[in-house]
């Protein structure tokens, strides 16, 4: 089992930017690739972001690609999400994954889940 918990979600003004950060424990040797993906009031959850555990490589979802950076940090079994040019479409629940296999750019087949930390995004 893989546990996952986010943080650093909370309120912030259009334009601006937050760091999530999602911290794993457990089985962490067996991960392959982690994800972030997203919920809105009334909408269905969105993949935004996958990095594969290994390589390194990374997908964004073109609603924020060129605002949104994936990374990971093996050492502390943590991956991020930087979000910058915040708008408030951005708003949602983001939740963490993560896998024990599949490719970093595919959002189905997810084993683990965090509990998710709100982003609320002010206009």
């Amino acid at each position: 089992q893989v546990q996952l918990v986010e943080s650093g979600g909370g309120l912030v003004q259009a334009g601006g930017s937050l760091r999530l950060s999602c911290a794993a424990s457990g089985l962490t040797f067996s991960i392959r690739r982690m994800g972030w993906f997203r919920q809105a009031p009334g909408r269905e959850r969105e993949f935004v972001s996958g990095i594969s555990w290994t390589t390194g490589n990374s997908y964004c979802a073109d609603s924020v690609q060129g605002r949104f950076t994936i990374t990971r940090d093996n050492a502390k079994n943590t991956v991020y999400l930087q979000m910058n040019s915040l708008n408030a479409e951005d708003t949602a629940v983001y939740y963490c994954a993560a896998d024990r296999d599949g490719g970093y750019a595919v959002s189905w087949g997810y084993d683990y889940w965090g509990q998710g930390t709100q982003v609320t995004v002010s206009s």
